[in-house]
């Protein structure tokens, strides 16, 4: 594969930083695949699960041993690669000056607008990214803003792509923090939830193989061997997402992921970033939002608490559903930022 096609792609995942980075950045090196290009994936923290997951989809990676500049402008150099996608709230202002001047072309992958990005193309899929000052912060760079740009996974397309089931033949509540769940939400959502269930009605639980808290997940879940599903590590996210009624989340990239497939669902803002994604979905009546930073236990309780209200009104349910569907999302937006990167690189 020619260099010109190579993109190096920087992100990070932890328990204390999550796996969402990774995980929208895998979306979209799927699309940079299917056209032609090789992206190579470069963390300094990435989880044990996460790396076999990049690693069984035929993606390469390498472990950063620092942050400096340096460190990836000499990756670049021995790999060839022409294009860099930096996911990351940890790299400063002052990184991205030093690596910007060894590529042909830098996409990055934003949510805050908080720095200055010196980079050619700035994604952001929030409703309200184009009013941001990205114009300041990436001078004459390209903004890939919006819903038309929101990054979603293959098993997430073919899953959306199905006829939906019916929310009065779904069963299943599905509950998932993130593959790291750094807020340590679910075993007590678990534990106050699951003995409250209609009958019938099951619990999936979706946890990463690196959550620190993975034993106890564990634990909490054969609890309730009759209510409770538990799923590590799952590559049928889009399956799962589809079959549920309602799913409980965290306000971070799954929510692009649900509202691609029309599901119901609560979402629980567990750190500051999540906020405005979290907002947005509230304003557009797709999802009814809990607030959860703070006290865990008070949190548990009220999402529990609505979550059960919400199960018990299928009228609401249904409506958010409509609401969703109304947004009109393709799917496609992976593709679309793929081309736009590569684009760039070939000019």
């Amino acid at each position: 594969m020619s260099g010109t096609n190579r993109v190096l792609i920087r992100a990070d995942a932890s328990p204390a930083k999550g796996t969402g980075h990774v995980m929208r950045c895998l979306a979209l090196a799927e699309a940079l695949r299917d056209q032609g290009a090789s992206p190579v994936f470069a963390t300094r923290e990435i989880t044990s699960s996460l790396r076999a997951r990049l690693l069984d989809d035929g993606f390469d990676h390498h472990a950063l041993t620092d942050d400096g500049p340096g460190t990836v402008l000499a990756l670049a150099t021995g790999l060839g690669a022409a294009g860099l996608v930096v996911d990351s709230y940890w790299l400063d202002a002052d990184w991205r000056a030093a690596v910007r001047p060894g590529f042909r072309a830098v996409l990055a992958l934003d949510d805050l607008a908080d720095r200055m990005l010196f980079a050619d193309l700035v994604w952001n899929p929030a409703p309200g990214a184009a009013a941001l000052p990205y114009g300041a912060l990436a001078p004459d760079a390209t903004l890939l803003a919006g819903a038309p740009y929101l990054l979603l996974r293959r098993e997430i397309r073919r899953a959306s792509a199905a006829a939906p089931l019916p929310l009065t033949a779904r069963t299943r509540i599905l509950l998932t923090f993130g593959g790291s769940d750094p807020a340590g939400l679910t075993v007590p959502v678990v534990k106050r939830l699951a003995p409250s269930l209609p009958s019938g009605v099951w619990l999936d639980v979706v946890a990463g193989g690196s959550n620190s808290a993975l034993h106890c997940i564990r634990a909490a879940c054969a609890r309730f061997p009759d209510k409770v599903r538990l799923h590590i590590d799952s590559r049928e996210m889009g399956s799962l997402m589809a079959a549920a009624g309602l799913c409980l989340t965290a306000g971070g990239g799954t929510v692009a992921e649900l509202a691609s497939l029309g599901v119901p669902s609560l979402l629980a803002v567990v750190a500051d970033n999540q906020a405005p994604a979290a907002d947005d979905a509230r304003t557009q009546g797709w999802a009814a939002v809990v607030e959860a930073r703070g006290d865990r236990a008070n949190a548990a309780d009220l999402i529990s608490a609505k979550a059960l209200d919400l199960w018990a009104d299928l009228a609401a349910r249904q409506d958010l559903s409509q609401r969703i569907a109304a947004g009109g999302m393709d799917g496609q937006g992976a593709a679309r930022v793929a081309a736009a990167l590569l684009s760039r690189m070939t000019a």
